[in-house]
């Protein structure tokens, strides 16, 4: 729905269903209720997630026109895609193969580019599109930074490949859509710092060259065009894991002139370790420990340093430490409530954000990412149309919407 502060929705990652035909349904079945709940009489933004198999599937002309159909019908309209999960999101074990296919890939650019021409043809009249990416790959899976590097430029260079139909779509009279990265723990860009660092030694000079030659831009022309096209997804809960304070990244961001395409509104899970009594707090992380999704833990320790762990299984197999004062866990949990027993979750730098989007909007997409509902621990489990209600609810309270 559109607010004074942006379009604000919530990404359909939650509901499952891989083929295109099993998806729909669960937009038909829950996509109304939440629409009569928080937006009965204005239009309803969707960030509609697909999987490769969705993707090839809606891209044929019966089953897009089917849909622009049924979006007409229900007052809603799509202005964001999460391109993140290529494969299976539900009820199988995804992990790190969250990543897979990675940017090196002609499989991720191949099905990039088929979702941003599914936006294309699916986005409203004079509005922008934007679809969430992976950061590249998975970091574990290129132990030594001869063969990272290499990863980086090869990802890099499939990245551009899609960034030049995005350019074209525009030079031809169509939408500014743009690329969203999306760090995360452990991925080959994890935080604001390797962002900059890739996007300065990496995507701008080998994205001039290619522009300037391609399209005979001037140096500044192209500059302009790749700032444009490739930009930041704001995951807060990947940033909060990482101990990133969000007005220290969104000042770093403006300083550079770099744009973000997109607020992922997510918290993640946290708490505090006492040196004595801290059974509690490890039992309540032992609470979320499962086989679905992957659930980076960063210890931080008296000292400041952090301690970086692939899963929560390491990081509980190391729980004795008492050198560790916290830890923070990668698990989306539900943003409407900041407490979780003996936990408690990083919701705080959402109001951040979102006091600093009111303030100073940096972006025009809001998107709610809480996708682990079919994991919670039973007692956090609530009826799906009315849990997300709920979430929008508390979104547009802390920008003062009523």
């Amino acid at each position: 729905m559109e607010t004074p502060f942006g379009h604000l929705t919530y990404c359909t990652n939650i509901h499952s269903g891989e083929s295109w035909p099993d998806h729909f349904e669960q937009l038909r079945r829950y996509i109304p209720a939440v629409k009569a709940e928080v937006s009965p009489d204005k239009p309803f933004g969707i960030g509609l997630r697909l999987s490769n198999l969705a993707s090839l599937e809606l891209s044929k002309a019966p089953a897009l026109e089917e849909f622009r159909q049924w979006l007409r019908e229900n007052d809603c309209y799509v202005f964001t895609m999460n391109g993140f999960p290529y494969g299976g999101f539900h009820h199988e074990r995804v992990k790190d193969q969250v990543h897979t296919p990675d940017w090196s890939t002609a499989e991720r650019a191949a099905y990039t580019g088929r979702l941003f021409r599914i936006l294309a043809a699916l986005l409203p009249e004079g509005m922008e599109g934007g679809i969430s990416t992976s950061p590249l790959s998975y970091k574990f899976w290129h132990r030594c930074e001869e063969e990272r590097k290499s990863v980086t430029e090869g990802a890099t260079f499939n990245m551009l490949l899609v960034v030049e139909q995005l350019i074209q779509v525009r030079r031809n009279g169509g939408p500014l859509l743009h690329l969203d990265i999306e760090p995360e723990p452990d991925g080959l860009l994890e935080n604001s710092k390797e962002y900059l660092d890739w996007y300065f030694q990496y995507l701008l000079p080998a994205g001039v060259m290619l522009f300037t030659e391609k399209f005979g831009f001037t140096e500044e022309e192209a500059t302009l065009a790749i700032k444009d096209h490739v930009q930041l997804c704001y995951d807060v809960c990947h940033f909060a894991v990482s101990y990133e304070d969000p007005q220290v990244v969104l000042e770093r961001l403006q300083f550079f002139g770099l744009k973000v395409g997109k607020i992922q509104i997510s918290a993640a899970l946290k708490a505090l370790l006492p040196k004595g009594g801290r059974e509690n707090v490890i039992a309540a992380f032992r609470q979320f420990n499962e086989a679905v999704y992957l659930h980076q833990v960063i210890a931080r320790k008296s000292d400041g340093e952090k301690i970086h762990y692939p899963d929560l299984p390491e990081a509980l197999a190391e729980a004795g430490r008492e050198d560790v004062e916290e830890w923070r866990a990668h698990f989306h949990v539900p943003v409407f409530t900041g407490e979780f027993g003996a936990l408690s979750s990083t919701r705080d730098d959402i109001s951040r954000v979102l006091a600093r989007q009111q303030a100073r909007p940096f972006t025009t997409h809001l998107e709610v990412e809480t996708y682990t509902w079919e994991v919670l621990p039973p007692g956090l489990k609530q009826e799906m149309s009315a849990s997300i209600a709920r979430e929008l609810h508390w979104v547009l309270q802390q920008l003062d919407i009523s």
